[in-house]
């Protein structure tokens, strides 16, 4: 019980925190760009046209909104990570429970069984369920939380509270509402998973000598990288399902002709895919003007 509420006080600590940077991020996947590039250098130290980073698209909101304004949908958003958590060990919880019983029947096991690949394929399974349950139940209070902070383009402000925002979706959109975007998320949460797992396995079976003293410290470094990995294959799918939980939802944000309409999850990722977006707002700090886009920029700085 001590564990559960030390994990919930330090996942609201932390979505507290990493607030603004998401507030940001959402406003860059869903394409809105309210300052022009600037003349700057990458990491070759090559003058270059860019867009304003974290920094200068925070200070842009907080000139507007105040500092206040850079914690738009918190509260949903720290529902969803407080019921995220407690739903997720309550899964995890209820495998193990009913693990127990079968260890203490099948007595002495070997050793090697629990590095063994069978031993992955269980635990990422049960993980897996643990994960998906959470998300199901906390996808809701997303929608409301990525809704919010789109709502600032047009200057709406149709989602402000959460009763209110629970009542305008259910009104407009009915149930369904509350789960736009969920499958794209779910593939993503799910694929992200399997491969950063699979990857961890390989690496710590055949790539890492089991007689280095630090071997505990080599796995969990390896876990970490694999896992940010995995998660940057899957950014697609994180993309596609915030700008479906946005579409056409009655913000100038979602619909046009600020975006166009999507029929599925399927047309946004192939008319991103088309037009080279599937990885807009990945990078909060180098980024460059994507291909196509018309900005007044002196590019004669660039020569």
């Amino acid at each position: 019980m001590a564990d559960a509420a030390s994990q919930v006080l330090l996942g609201s600590g932390l979505t507290i925190l990493s607030q603004p940077l998401m507030y940001v991020k959402v406003l860059i996947q869903v394409g809105y760009e309210p300052l022009p590039p600037t003349i700057g250098r990458n990491i070759f130290g090559r003058q270059v046209c860019q867009l304003p980073g974290l920094f200068c698209y925070a200070q842009h909101i907080a000139s507007i909104d105040g500092k206040r304004g850079l914690f738009t949908g918190l509260t949903p958003r720290l529902c969803s990570g407080v019921l995220g958590t407690v739903g997720h060990g309550k899964v995890l919880q209820h495998y193990q429970d009913c693990e127990k019983p079968e260890e203490i029947s099948s007595g002495n096991v070997q050793k090697d069984a629990s590095s063994s690949f069978d031993r992955v394929i269980k635990e990422t399974t049960r993980e897996m369920m643990a994960r998906s349950a959470a998300t199901l139940i906390t996808h809701p209070f997303h929608v409301i939380t990525l809704r919010s902070m789109v709502q600032f383009i047009g200057r709406e402000s149709k989602y402000c509270g959460l009763g209110d925002s629970i009542v305008t979706i259910y009104r407009e959109e009915g149930i369904l509402g509350f789960f736009a975007g969920l499958i794209p998320r779910l593939l993503g949460d799910i694929i992200s998973l399997w491969l950063c797992n699979s990857l961890a396995y390989l690496v710590n079976t055949y790539a890492l000598d089991s007689g280095v003293s630090t071997m505990s410290e080599m796995k969990s470094y390896s876990q970490a990288v694999t896992g940010f990995f995995a998660s940057m294959l899957t950014y697609p799918f994180v993309l596609v399902s915030n700008l479906m939980a946005v579409n056409n939802c009655g913000l100038a944000g979602g619909c046009p002709p600020y975006s166009p309409i999507f029929t599925s999850w399927i047309d946004c990722w192939c008319m991103l895919q088309k037009e080279g977006n599937m990885s807009r707002g990945n990078s909060l700090f180098f980024r460059k003007v994507p291909f196509g886009k018309t900005y007044c920029c002196d590019l004669r700085m660039l020569i």
